[in-house]
Order: C-alpha cells, then structure tokens, then sequence
C-alpha cells in the first residue's frame, strides 16, 4: 500500500492566500500600524487595501457575492494581517462574527439584505452580546425586545462592541421571553439608521486601539418585524453555535500576533551585540526563542484543526474551537511579553513594535469568551 503522504497539509491555494495576503499586510497595513495605535483611530488604510483584494470579508457565501472562503483560509487571512496590525486584523474577524449568526439562522430574505452589501465592503458587521452585568453569564441580558404589530421594539444597551460606530449592521441578542431564560432569547439584524439605535463614546483600552469599542443604545428602537434571525426563543442557541465558528478566528488572530513579536525578536537579536558577539549565539537566548517558536506551530496547528471541523460541520465543535481560542491566546501574551524582554530596554519603548503587539495579545485571552470561561468549556465537554 502506497502512502500518500499529501493528506496533511493546506491546499496549495491556502498557501497562495498567506503570500497573497502577507504582501499586502506589510506592504499596505504595516507602515500604518503604530499610527493607527498612536492616535487611536481606525485603520481606514487597512480597511481600503482589504476591500480592495477582496480579503475582507472572505467568509461570505458566493450566492451573496461574496468569496465563498472556507474556514482555514479566513483564520489565514485575520493571522496575517494580525502579524502586522492586531487593530485591522478585526475588519476580518468581527465581520465574521457579526454575520456569522445571520448566515447559520436568518431568512433567504434577510441573508439577500445583509450579506452583499458587506461581501462587497460597503458595510461592515459588529456582534452585540454582552452588557455590563452579564459578560461571561451573557444569558443573564436586559436587553428587552418586544414585538409591536409589524416592528420588533428594542430597549436596553450593549457594551464592549467591536468597530461599534464604524459597522451599519449590527447582529443583537436580547429577551423576547423572560420567563424562559436563555430559550427566551432571541437575535435582531439591527442597522445604524435604525430609529431609537444610537453609539456611545469610544472606549479608553489598553490595546487594540484602532479598533473602536462602545457601548450601542436601544431607546425603542423599531426595526422590521422580518429582521429576526431565525425563530423566537433561539437566539442564546445560534449566539453558541457562531462561537463555536468564530472563536477559531480569535486563535488565529493570536497566533498572527504571536508570530509578527517572534518575527521582530528573530531579527533584533542577530543584530544585536554584547560581550563582543550577536546575543543570538547565547543559549538562553536561543532557548527562549526555540520555545517561543514551538509554541506559535503549535498553537496554529491547532487553530487550523478547528476551523477545519467548524467548515465540515462536525458535531460537538465545544472542545476544539475553545481549546484554539484559550491556547493560542495564552500563547500570543507569553510569546509576546517574551519578544520584550528580548529586546531589553528597546523593547519596553514605542520605538519598536513588540510593547504594541503585548498590549494587543492580552484582549485574546479576554474577548468572545474569557480563557477561563473557555476551560469551563472544554471541561463540560470532556465530562458529558
């Protein structure tokens, strides 16, 4: 029996993506990057280049004019741009994510209105989930929507919502049944010009600073009663169901953080000299950076194994998915704060870009579900 040894790798079109995309990263995104974090705005630059090529939102099917990419070739996508820029590697992820639940659970109908319109760039998606007393027990919400006559009536707020103010589609949870609990939750296609919907101001974050992050507003907020997605009550259900889908993404944005800090460090420490020699040729410096680099293979492997499950459509995605998140997250801070320590004193200064990259590798631990949360999870999962 002949072995065929080409089962285990990405297609040769995944790695004409990573080429594709890590060109324009360094080439469109990169210059911009410490300006965009300096001044805390938006990287429109990176915005621009990736409508342009068509990278930014991969994920959306070809029947709504989108690129039909499967799950490994976006988390390539978010990781190479997340190499340079962990603010811009978010157009990508969150567009995912706030459609994600509109492509799993919504009408033909509301798919034709959403989907194109982002598939081309025009618009962008943010998710609304958590609010300030019900982050990680998201089903503990307030949020409240109500249907009157023709129109869902929505009253409540959202926080920590990414690219909040720059998106005009927004995917919101809230309690269409309170005496159900969580299967009394359901999810809205919300849009900016909605009646009654309204931004907050901008939070002050320790990274990831040209990504705006708000609170969103609902003072009877009136959208049309089609713009439900999916039945009453299966909100909580489809919130779940995208996680499992998305959290790969975080991953993946980790490990493109990761790898950009090892990346810095490989380079710094062959040009840096004490003693009368490259620090490169001491063993502990070599050590570190074996390590560092053992970690970021193993964390995008592991990446790539659940986004690969999520695109089959395999059952019981719970573990992997959460396991990528939590392990590629954990790994970006230590890689990154190791890529610091590396360069010293240069590297505790803005001068160079790895104090940014540990800033930004910390959200990864946090966002779409704490790590310990993620370890909830996982053990739920290994228990059942």
């Amino acid at each position: 029996m002949d072995p065929n040894f080409d089962t285990y790798q990405l297609a040769e079109e995944h790695d004409a993506l990573r080429d594709a995309v890590r060109a324009l990263a360094e080439k469109e995104i990169a210059p911009y990057a410490a300006e965009v974090d300096e001044q805390e705005r938006y990287p429109k630059e990176a915005r621009e280049a990736l409508v342009k090529a068509g990278f930014a939102a991969t994920h959306i099917p070809e029947e709504y004019g989108g690129e039909g990419a499967d799950s490994v070739a976006t988390c390539i996508v978010i990781e190479e741009v997340a190499r340079v820029c962990g603010s811009s590697s978010l157009i990508p992820a969150v567009t995912k994510l706030g459609t994600m639940p509109i492509i799993l659970a919504a009408s033909e109908d509301l798919k034709k209105e959403v989907l194109p319109s982002i598939a081309s760039g025009e618009n962008t998606a943010s998710y609304a989930l958590s609010e300030r007393e019900a982050g990680s027990d998201a089903a503990a919400m307030k949020t409240r929507a109500r249907l009157d006559g023709d129109n869902w009536v929505l009253n409540g707020s959202k926080c920590w919502i990414t690219n909040g103010g720059v998106s005009k589609w927004y995917t919101v949870m809230a309690v269409t049944d309170p005496s159900k609990g969580a299967n009394g939750i359901s999810a809205f296609a919300v849009h900016a010009d909605d009646p009654g919907f309204t931004v907050g101001p901008k939070e002050k974050k320790l990274g990831i600073k040209g990504s705006p992050t708000v609170e969103l507003y609902f003072e009877d907020a009136t959208i049309p009663a089609d713009r439900i997605i999916g039945e009453p009550g299966t909100g909580f259900k489809t919130a779940l169901k995208t996680l499992d889908h998305t959290r790969p993404t975080i991953g993946a944005q980790a490990v493109g953080i990761a790898q950009g800090a090892l990346d810095q460090a490989l380079a710094y420490v062959k040009e840096r000299k004490q003693f009368g020699k490259s620090i490169s040729e001491f063993q502990g410096v070599q050590f570190m950076l074996a390590d560092m680099a053992m970690k970021v293979e193993s964390a995008r492997q592991m990446v790539y194994v659940a986004a690969a499950r999520a695109e089959r459509g395999e059952p019981n995605l719970g573990f992997i998915s959460a396991a990528a998140k939590c392990f590629a997250s954990d790994v970006a801070m230590e890689v990154t704060t190791d890529a610091v320590q590396l360069f010293g004193g240069a590297g505790y200064t803005r001068d160079f870009p790895v104090e940014r990259m540990m800033r930004d590798a910390k959200i990864t631990q946090i966002y779409e579900g704490t790590n310990q949360v993620q370890r909830m999870v996982m053990a739920r999962n290994l228990l059942k």
